[in-house]
């Protein structure tokens, strides 16, 4: 090979390794969004670096030391407090070694330090810069890469909050360029051209760069489908702790979660039972609060104060002595699936019975969440008795509150992100205006939804984009979700009005079952509350009251008991009943006929559920059959292909068949391990070919080939003559 050779096939190795480099790179972008990996650009580096010294080829002497010192100055950088190289340098990276080593030899792989996950990741890299070094230079299998990379990108896009959009955009760009080139570089091998020789060089690439424009336009700007069916992979998998209100995924499992900072896309129902309720009556399970809304989702910045309580007098009261109370006692009973280590109770709790004694509660004031503690570790309780004062709220009294609100309140509870649109908070005063007092304005935005066609679904519920807002999407687009939607724009709507409010979790009453058990001499309900029974609410406080629970999901109705104090005689009161705000139900609790439609609408949705689980199991029996048989197809195709082409050629007698037979057997050939290399003549592959099968076969066919490609004589008539020729070599070469 020549020094313009040479120099042609350096510009091919260059730009076929910085495609290849950058398509590795949108392996690493996602990882700060769908895992808990930071400083990804400090890994990108890395990456870069060690993918720099596998090109330059130098020996192993120098390349190995060059990206250890770079692998160390990056855990340094990051991890490593002291001098580098140091003597407590080197015995705190050695610590971090040993330490994890017994860590990974117990299996206890979630123990594994920051310093040595990234200290894996960066060797992986390591290794990564040698394979795709070969993979791309060596073998020449660009090909795999680049459809392995569309797999993760799509997949990750699709599975996971990550938007995946320019991704996919820059993935096939890359991948055209890197295949274009391969495949020009290829023929001008072939037809042995040099660059050095071409007029205008940049001509060869104008066709390629024209076509790249124009097919990444035009994918771009075609419409495309939206999801056809739900994600499946919830179905596959066993767990989510984040499902229903984190970046875990768009499709999730629904749950109790502790991430809410980033709310919105679809999710499965769950009928695993978390716990056992025994109470007298629904309620609502409380866990927390959470006071800062950020537009995409929910945080809380009001740990502290945090204060350890005694589960004989648990300090916490959401609502004043001025409401009414009666004095009631439930049961929790928790199962193994019950993992959130929180102590989940009523509205009005005092004190616990049977709690362990080596448990210890911590209650953070502001949000009411309490954790269980051992020894300062999490641990879940699985039994408790809860003595609690169940509080019942004067219509009235919350209509004709005029005390101020306390400052802390104000301060706390009025919080809207400065990007909050300003349709958000018109809407706000549209809906409220008419009304003079707090309570009648809380229920107006309550009601709002169900009368205005928002509808609930746990299906096909987007999540918003970087520059959009959750609520604003909800409330003007979408108009459908769940309850995370419908009280988190309950709660903007009211603050927006200056009324203070708050988002809470936990979960509601769950299904009532056909038992009762005794508590301390009590006969009481029997409640079993499950991961669907999960649920987020409104918290709206009023002056004389505190906090009152509102319920804005449409189906769900609030388990908080509210009454109306009536001193009139039985005819005024009847007057006074028939006037007042609040439906009847309210008062007395849920009519049989709405029950009835309620078990009906359940059982519809199981049904529904069902049928969804039986309709997603068919459709992946069918994708694995159809893997299944694209993969029996691509392993004997050349059988299959054979087949067809004996049978076609035996028939056709057209100029070009010689031609076309000729060159499907040197496919088949190679396919058999017997390559022709670019340097080799025809007569030298042939007697190669010949020494491997023992035979003079190939010779014969490929002089007849001579012939007709050198001296023009009648394809027809050669192809007649060795046609027996060429299907034995294919059969002996698919043996």
């Amino acid at each position: 090979m020549d020094i313009s050779q040479g120099k042609q096939g350096l510009v091919y190795q260059i730009v076929i390794y910085v495609c290849g480099f950058l398509l590795f790179c949108e392996w690493l972008r996602p990882l700060e969004m769908i895992s808990n990996t930071q400083n990804v650009k400090v890994f990108l580096i890395y990456a870069g670096f060690c993918f720099f010294i596998s090109f330059l080829q130098i020996t192993w002497m120098i390349s190995v030391p060059l990206k250890l010192l770079g692998l160390l100055f990056i855990i340094d950088g990051l991890y490593v407090a002291e001098r580098i190289f140091s003597g407590q340098w080197f015995s705190v990276v050695y610590d971090q070694v040993i330490y994890n080593i017994q860590v990974i030899q117990a299996q206890q792989w979630w123990e594994m330090t920051p310093l040595f996950r990234s200290l894996l990741f960066l060797v992986l890299l390591w290794l990564m810069s040698y394979l795709l070094y070969y993979w791309f230079i060596i073998a020449k299998r660009m090909l795999a890469f680049v459809i392995l990379t569309f797999v993760y990108v799509t997949v990750v896009d699709t599975f996971t909050m990550y938007d995946g959009q320019w991704a996919i955009i820059r993935t096939f760009i890359l991948a055209m360029v890197s295949l274009g080139l391969a495949h020009l570089f290829k023929e001008m091998d072939k037809e042995e051209i040099l660059l050095k020789g071409v007029k205008k060089t940049y001509l060869w690439a104008l066709p390629l760069i024209g076509v790249i424009m124009f097919s990444t336009l035009v994918g771009y700007a075609a419409p495309k489908l939206g999801p056809q069916w739900p994600d499946p992979v919830p179905y596959l998998t066993s767990s989510n702790s984040d499902a229903g209100a984190g970046p875990g995924g768009r499709v999730q499992k629904v749950g109790y979660g502790e991430n809410d900072s980033r709310l919105g896309g679809s999710f499965i129902q769950d009928d695993t039972t978390v716990f056992q309720a025994v109470a007298d009556n629904e309620q609502y399970w409380r866990i927390e609060s959470k006071d800062t809304y950020t537009g995409k989702g929910w945080e809380d910045t009001l740990e502290d104060p945090v204060t350890k309580v005694s589960p004989d007098n648990i300090e916490f009261q959401t609502f004043t002595d001025n409401v009414e109370v009666e004095e009631q006692t439930a049961l929790l009973n928790f199962t193994d699936e019950a993992d959130f280590r929180k102590l989940v109770y009523p509205y009005g709790v005092q004190e616990l019975e049977r709690f362990p004694e080596r448990v210890d509660i911590t209650l953070h004031e502001n949000t009411g969440e309490m954790d269980t503690l051992i020894e300062g570790d999490p641990n879940q309780v699985q039994q408790y008795i809860t003595h609690y004062n169940a509080p019942s709220f004067e219509y009235n009294q919350l209509r004709e509150t005029n005390g101020e609100d306390p400052e802390e309140i104000t301060e706390n509870y009025l919080q809207l992100p400065d990007s909050l649109p300003d349709r958000v908070r018109d809407l706000a005063s549209e809906i409220v205006s008419g009304e003079d007092n707090r309570y009648d304005r809380a229920k107006a935005v309550e009601s709002y939804f169900s009368q205005n066609g928002f509808e609930y679904s746990t299906t096909d519920v987007p999540v918003p984009s970087e520059n959009q807002d959750y609520v604003d999407q909800f409330l003007f687009e979408s108009q459908v979700g769940y309850c995370d939607n419908y009280s988190t724009s309950m709660v903007v709507l009211l603050r927006a009005e200056g009324i203070p409010s708050r988002w809470v979790k936990g979960f509601t009453g769950g299904e009532r079952q056909n038992e009762t058990a005794t508590v301390n001499n009590e006969t009481l309900n029997v409640y079993e509350v499950t991961s669907g029974n999960a649920h987020s609410w409104v918290e709206v406080y009023f002056p004389e009251a505190g906090w009152v629970p509102f319920e804005p999901t449409q189906g769900f109705t609030n388990n908080t008991d509210f009454h109306l104090e009536i001193d009139e005689t039985e005819d005024e009161a009847e007057s006074a009943a028939a006037n007042a705000n609040e439906p009847e139900e309210d008062l007395t609790g849920r009519p049989e006929q709405m029950q009835e439609q309620q078990a009906s609408a359940s059982t519809s949705a199981s049904q529904t559920g069902t049928d969804a689980r039986q309709n997603t199991l068919s459709l992946w029996i069918s994708l694995l059959a159809a893997l299944i048989i694209a993969a029996a197809l691509y392993f004997t195709r050349f059988r299959w292909m054979t087949a067809i082409l004996i049978r076609r050629f035996r028939k056709r007698d057209s100029e070009d068949t010689y031609e076309r037979a000729y060159q499907y057997l040197l496919k088949v050939l190679e396919h058999r391990g017997l390559k022709r290399y670019p340097d080799q003549t025809l007569r030298d592959y042939a007697r190669k070919v010949d020494t491997h099968f023992q035979s003079n076969d190939m010779r014969k066919l490929t002089n007849n080939y001579e012939r007709v490609l050198y001296r023009n004589e009648g394809r027809k008539e050669q192809w007649h003559k060795v046609t027996e020729l060429w299907e034995n070599l294919i059969k002996k070469a698919l043996s």
